[in-house]
């Protein structure tokens, strides 16, 4: 008895782990629809805005009509910030930015050009500053690859130029950039993740699962047999007649 309910108990271990295989190639599957339809929403909405990719004839990135404007700008995502950018996302076949690399380049072309800008500040009365003077004038002062926080406040110059060339509109637009490229990446991540972890462990349970139930089966089945020859060889052995034996 002792070994029939041990077999019971593996093959009912097989059909939890067949049930829980199903179930979990359920969840991949529901979770690849949430993941695509969050990929497709992504797509419509940088389609609706416009967001599109320049490249020239032969496939090369161009910014404002020139292949030199594109390579500062992948230059300054590459080796400035030392951004791994994927090139092969970068496809002049599909202009519409719908990848995370696309939208670092949106982010790039923002930064780029607000580095390399020129600013003009008008001064309405002369001022000075560090011993320096700055009479009171118009002033196209270049923004010199100069971050927010590289730029002194309290310089004549430079503070009015801090707040024109990094103004809350950039920030708000480059936010905006970051959490597509968030939303994109996790979007990405969870399409992964449903086939590959949900589906594809879901299906080594249920097929682990398939083969302990088949295996509890078959022990079930070798006992049964067994007990049932025992059963004929008792049958067949017919105890001796009291006194046969002397």
């Amino acid at each position: 008895m002792a070994q029939i309910l041990r077999i019971n108990f593996i093959s009912m271990a097989g059909l939890v782990l067949v049930i829980g295989g199903i179930f979990g190639i359920g969840l991949g599957g529901y979770l690849f629809l949430k993941a695509n339809a969050g990929l497709d929403s992504l797509d419509t909405v940088y389609e609706v805005q416009g967001r599109y990719m320049t490249y020239d004839e032969d496939g090369n990135f161009t910014d404002r009509g020139t292949k030199e404007g594109g390579e500062g700008i992948l230059s300054l995502i590459e080796n400035d910030w030392n951004f791994k950018l994927n090139r092969k996302n970068l496809d002049p076949n599909d202009t519409l930015v719908n990848t995370p690399d696309e939208l670092m380049v949106q982010y790039g072309i923002i930064n780029y050009h607000t580095l390399h800008g020129t600013q003009t500040v008008v001064l309405t009365e002369d001022k000075e500053y560090k011993g320096e003077s700055f009479p009171a004038g118009s002033y196209d002062v270049p923004v010199d690859g100069k971050y927010f926080s590289d730029l002194d406040r309290s310089h004549p110059l430079e503070g009015p130029v801090r707040n024109q060339a990094w103004s809350p509109l950039l920030f708000g637009l480059t936010s905006t950039l970051l959490n597509g490229m968030n939303s994109d990446y996790m979007a990405g991540m969870a399409h992964f993740m449903s086939w590959s972890i949900f589906v594809g462990l879901g299906f080594m349970f249920a097929l682990a699962g398939a083969f302990v139930f088949a295996g509890g089966m078959q022990l079930t089945h070798r006992q049964e047999v067994e007990e049932v020859a025992i059963e004929r060889m008792a049958k067949a052995v017919r105890p001796l007649p009291s006194g046969a034996a002397e």
